[in-house]
């Protein structure tokens, strides 16, 4: 039954006759035609077939590949857009009745801050003065303590410094008013990208318009891609047989720089185009102009790349974007589309005619009428001088902050992006010892090429390191002498002898004798050692005061055994000297290795009322959220008493006045100023250690090979200081008296204290305790005298 249901050659004739009989039906041509269309119409349901699968097949892949572009896009988006490099300022300079800032001080800041001297300030950035006031508009700004805004004042001044610090709108005495800091650099660390963000609601509008203008007129009306603009562009690109205009839209520029690189391949334009669509479609227009604002490639700073309008600003202009007149915003437009093209320090002219396209295309969009056309193109560029540098060179002092953030903060903060560094370098104190270097270094390097110089200056009042120069050519990146020498500071370390003399007040005084004869000791290996004075001579005794201005060595080694070697270690230790100290007698004439750096701890401390407190090169630092980061906090104490303290910053007065540094008392004589010098055996070290109501100064010159450089420490790192004070005038110490202390008068031979009116006497301050004179100045009473009780 089952052979019966389904013949096997019944089912063949059922299926191919009707074929047959189809195919050979008709005659002729219309037989062949009617032969051969069933395989026409089998291979076009094939081709579609295949087609409309490829096609679900290719859109499947596109819309795959949609969706890993988009979740590329958004991380970028909707995260970290740029690695923002760490922004590192210079102190803010605080204004305050009694601020030791001088008018020319505060002149020369406002111009190295890019404020521009006007007859009448009439706008942020602008400033007036006359020879005893300063009209002030200062600029917004963000400040360690919050944010600062814009604020017009009234600063006045005195002798002595600031008197008063008023605001214009009220008259109101303000207590503290705080100029902006410096931007001296950003920290790379990666791509080499360097860029200042700058809020789209921040951007000036006439460069939003000139960019629309120029670079995509269609922004708010395509979805990324604009298909009209990219035919128009290759019309004109054949006709002119090479490209000259390009059809990419600003969010197609933007997914370029963002995402991809400069090959030039139709799958990359592809790409390019399915981004911008995404980009378009996700995110708001102002938000990638923003975007786009603040990544496009805007030039070359050697090997950084200038990124964003807000860093183009500062690199062409040397200012804030806010404050770019109208040529200038117009300018940065232009270099857009070519930044080593239109090069304005190297193709001026061909600079100021892509800028005057731009400035013609907002006239014509009726942006500007006709006259501020004309005046704009008749504008020059502006630029900042080719010589001034966006950023400062620190090689030495930028080694210390990192330093110093690495310790506090750890060695990961740098990778952080956005962190706002705030540093206690002064940058008017910088540029003068810079000039100080060079100048002095020149002058000695005549007749020793290999000389070399390490240089640290503080600020007195904050404990900050205010400059640092680690090399006779400063920018120099290298070995910093500053901070990594180590050699023997000599008379350096007699104001430390003598302070802790002084601290006795019932044996010493500054009219105290001291002790000027031949001595012999034995060293730390065991061998005798006889100290010499400079000119080889002995005078018996000489007081305190004499030995110490004159850095006679005999009398600082008697006076040294007698308080005991352990005792002067002790209080070199206390004011801040962190190495090793030996305990020997030749390190009372200053067998004691050391760093300006570490000299200028000490002598800070000196300066400072005898306090100590941890020098350091950082202040502040925020995170990119402009939250302060938090780190230990380093306490001060009292390493040296006050009243002793007094007298040895008296005695470094008179060093300079009439002792081993009177030739810069001479340059000076209206100025008091504290100092010592010092040098090492057979003049191999000069050092000069010193300090005005500013700034506290250490200065080493020498040799890297300890050789012998002829120079003592008043004919070498004093003529830096002395240069350097040129550069930066003094301030005038204020040496008023402390508690404690006393005018005191004693005896020239003995010592011995005396009444103002005795004959042969000294007039020093001393401690209270230590003065108490003797009745009728030591002689014995007449005897009508002892009649009356007298």
């Amino acid at each position: 039954m089952t052979d019966k249901a389904a013949p096997k050659p019944k089912t063949k004739k059922t299926t191919k006759r009707p074929a047959v009989k189809r195919v050979s039906s008709g005659k002729g041509g219309k037989k062949r035609a009617n032969k051969k269309s069933p395989n026409k119409s089998g291979w076009g349901r094939k081709i579609w077939s295949i087609t409309w699968k490829l096609g679900v097949i290719a859109a499947v892949v596109v819309a795959a590949y949609g969706i890993y572009l988009d979740q590329i896009i958004a991380r970028k988006f909707e995260g970290q857009k740029w690695h923002l490099p760490a922004q590192v300022f210079s102190r803010s300079m605080a204004l305050y009745p009694g601020a030791a800032v001088s008018h020319g001080q505060l002149m020369s800041e406002l111009k190295l801050l890019g404020y521009r001297k006007v007859a009448n300030p009439r706008q942020v950035g602008e400033f007036s003065a006359s020879k005893t006031k300063i009209d002030l508009w200062r600029r917004p700004f963000l400040h360690p303590k919050g944010d600062q805004t814009e604020q017009r004042v009234m600063i006045t001044f005195d002798s002595n410094g600031i008197s008063s610090v008023a605001r214009s709108s009220d008259q109101r005495q303000l207590a503290v008013f705080h100029l902006e800091p410096v931007l001296l650099d950003r920290i790379i660390t990666g791509d080499g990208e360097d860029r200042l963000f700058v809020a789209a609601d921040k951007m000036p509008q006439a460069i939003i318009d000139a960019l629309i203008l120029v670079e995509d007129r269609s922004f708010y009306e395509h979805h990324g891609v604009n298909p009209f603009a990219i035919l128009r562009a290759a019309m004109v690109n054949i006709s002119a047989g090479r490209t000259v205009q390009g059809g990419s839209t600003l969010t197609q520029q933007l997914a370029k720089n963002f995402f991809l690189s400069s090959e030039r391949s139709l799958t990359r334009k592809l790409r390019e185009a399915l981004m911008a669509i995404i980009i378009d479609f996700r995110y708001e227009k102002d938000e990638i102009l923003e975007a786009y604002l603040n990544e496009v490639y805007m030039g070359q700073d050697k090997a950084r790349g200038v990124h964003g309008m807000g860093l183009a600003s500062q690199f062409y202009f040397g200012r804030p974007i806010g404050e770019l007149t109208l040529p200038q915003q117009a300018f940065l437009v232009a270099v857009i589309k070519g930044p080593s093209y239109y090069n304005p320090w190297r193709y001026e002219e061909r600079a100021q005619k892509r800028r005057d396209l731009v400035l013609r295309l907002l006239m014509e969009a009726g942006e500007l009428n006709v006259a501020q056309y004309e005046a704009a193109v008749e504008s020059p560029l502006g630029l900042r001088k080719s010589d001034k540098p966006v950023h400062q060179k620190l090689p030495a002092f930028f080694a210390v902050v990192k330093h110093e953030l690495a310790t506090r903060y750890g060695d990961a903060l740098l990778q952080q992006s956005g962190i706002k560094v705030y540093t206690t370098l002064d940058p008017m104190a910088q540029e003068a010892a810079e000039k100080a270097v060079k100048q002095t270094l020149k002058q000695l390097g005549k007749n020793d090429e290999s000389l070399q110089v390490g240089m640290v200056l503080t600020d007195k009042y904050s404990a900050g390191i205010a400059a640092m120069v680690g090399d006779k050519v400063p920018s120099y990146q290298g070995f910093n002498r500053a901070v990594e020498i180590r050699r023997p500071i000599g008379s350096l370390i007699k104001p430390f002898v003598y302070a802790t003399a002084l601290n006795q007040p019932k044996k010493y005084t500054l009219a105290t004798p001291l002790k000027d004869e031949p001595i012999t000791l034995k060293n730390g290996q065991g061998k005798t050692w006889s100290p010499q004075n400079v000119d080889r001579k002995f005078r018996g005794q000489v007081p305190l005061l004499t030995a110490f201005k004159k850095s006679m060595n005999v009398p600082t080694v008697n006076l040294g055994m007698a308080i005991g070697v352990s005792s002067v270690a002790t209080t070199l230790d206390k004011a801040g000297w962190k190495d090793k100290i030996p305990e020997y007698p030749s390190m009372l004439l200053g067998a004691v290795n050391g760093s300006p750096l570490m000299v200028a701890q000490v002598f800070q401390t000196v300066a400072d009322n005898g306090r100590y407190r941890h020098l350091n090169s950082v202040t502040t630092v925020l995170d990119g959220d402009n939250q302060p980061l938090v780190a230990p906090k380093r306490t001060a104490t009292q390493a040296i008493p006050v009243a002793s303290n007094y007298l040895v910053k008296y005695a470094m007065t008179q060093v300079v006045d009439n002792g081993t540094a009177k030739r810069l008392g001479s340059t000076f004589p209206s100025t008091t100023l504290a100092g010592k010098t010092g040098t090492s055996n057979d003049s191999r070290d000069s050092w000069f250690a010193g300090f005005d109501e500013r700034n506290v100064a250490a200065i080493w010159v020498g040799r890297d090979d300890n050789g012998k450089t002829g120079l003592y420490g008043s004919s070498g790192a004093m003529a830096v200081y002395q240069a350097f004070l040129k550069n930066r005038p003094p301030l005038s110490l204020r040496m008023a008296p402390v508690d404690g202390t006393v005018q005191g008068y004693f005896d020239r031979n003995s010592g011995a204290a005396k009444q103002a009116d005795c004959g042969n006497v000294v007039k020093v301050p001393a401690l209270r305790e230590s003065y108490q004179p003797v009745a009728n100045c030591g002689e014995p009473l007449p005897w009508w005298k002892k009649l009356i009780g007298g």
